[in-house]
């Protein structure tokens, strides 16, 4: 049947739908370019980051890669020769300064550099990598749990190695968690390295088991299936937030930090849309974004108190030193993997 010949009503239907499709068309951007993004972010706000970044650059479309600290590291680099990302958006600076040390990474001055916290950047002009914000050690305990269990609440480090701790503790896999390699090589640092592997040796008597998630432990401990659960702040207070029994506990002897990170991978074939992405990620509306979770942030000016972040958690972040961690986290991790990695969770 020729067009001419239908009937009016079915002319106008198709009309109608041509004119939707081509409507649909022109009100997503036509030249919508796809950047591949590798990050260690909390899958859960995920979401939230693309969304926020496409209010201000609806013309780029993120591609998320996610998935523990350790696991994108080493996905990284394995794909050296032959890069897959664009772009990593949240992950620890260790992780980036070894990356760096590989010349994986391709350097960029961000537009608005001079209002990050010098902390928050590389020292290098220009930078190889910017902070977002920083993510901190924490032991989040089950007061109900701990009270049904007869244990009770640490208040150090060392409390965890005490006799009513055994098997009432988790920790991330340092090799597979950011948080668990932060959590490594801050003991290394506090208690110097014989009294560091002596620590989590006796430690290691008292785990129940080893995450390959730096927020699984705190996540275990906020559901009741375990008393304590080594991890970070920020899940402690999300999970406070949402109704959980927990107190989070900042150790006497301090905390060991790092900060998450973005940077552009050498290589990538889309240079102009991934210096937008890392613009827009140390600006300021960025910034507020991760102040929604993280207390402390790479412009601190920003910066709000987060509602059950504990207050003393500035005054106990160590003085990390970050280049040491990073120069030394293979021989670190390979002795981890000899001493300990027999109660890991199966990968």
């Amino acid at each position: 049947m020729h067009i001419k010949s239908m009937p009016k009503s079915i002319t106008r239907v198709l009309a109608a739908t041509a004119v939707g499709v081509f409507t649909a068309g022109i009100s997503a951007p036509l030249f919508a370019e796809t950047l591949t993004v590798y990050t260690a972010v909390e899958a859960e706000d995920l979401k939230k980051y693309a969304a926020r970044f496409n209010e201000d650059h609806p013309d780029i479309k993120i591609k998320w890669v996610r998935d523990s600290t350790g696991i994108v590291t080493a996905k990284l680099l394995a794909e050296k020769n032959n890069p897959k990302a664009d772009v990593v958006w949240g992950l620890a600076a260790t992780s980036l300064m070894l990356l760096g040390e590989e010349n994986m990474l391709q350097p960029y001055a961000p537009k608005g550099l001079d209002k990050l916290d010098p902390k928050f950047r590389d020292s290098k002009n220009p930078p190889s990598w910017t902070g977002m914000d920083a993510w901190v050690a924490s032991i989040c305990y089950n007061t109900v749990e701990g009270k049904k269990n007869g244990v009770p609440k640490p208040t150090s480090w060392k409390d965890l190695t005490k006799p009513a701790y055994k098997g009432h503790v988790i920790m991330p896999n340092p090799n597979s968690s950011g948080t668990g390699f932060l959590d490594v090589s801050s003991w290394l640092q506090l208690f110097g390295e014989e009294g560091g592997w002596k620590f989590m040796d006796a430690l290691h008597e008292n785990i129940a088991r080893y995450t390959h998630s730096g927020s699984k432990p705190c996540k275990l401990a906020a559901a009741g299936e375990i008393t304590v659960g080594v991890s970070f702040a920020f899940r402690g207070a999300k999970s406070k937030a949402k109704g959980a029994p927990l107190d989070i506990v900042i150790p006497t002897e301090g905390i060991g930090w790092d900060m998450e990170a973005t940077s552009i991978i050498k290589g990538t074939k889309k240079l102009k849309a991934a210096q937008t992405l890392v613009d827009w990620s140390i600006s300021e509306k960025a910034n507020k974004m991760y102040n929604e979770g993280y207390a402390v942030i790479g412009i601190p000016s920003l910066a709000k108190p987060v509602k059950y972040f504990p207050k003393e958690v500035a005054t106990k972040m160590i003085d990390n030193d970050f280049a040491w961690a990073a120069k030394n986290r293979k021989r670190i991790l390979s002795e981890w993997q000899k001493r300990f990695d027999s109660k890991s969770d199966p990968k």
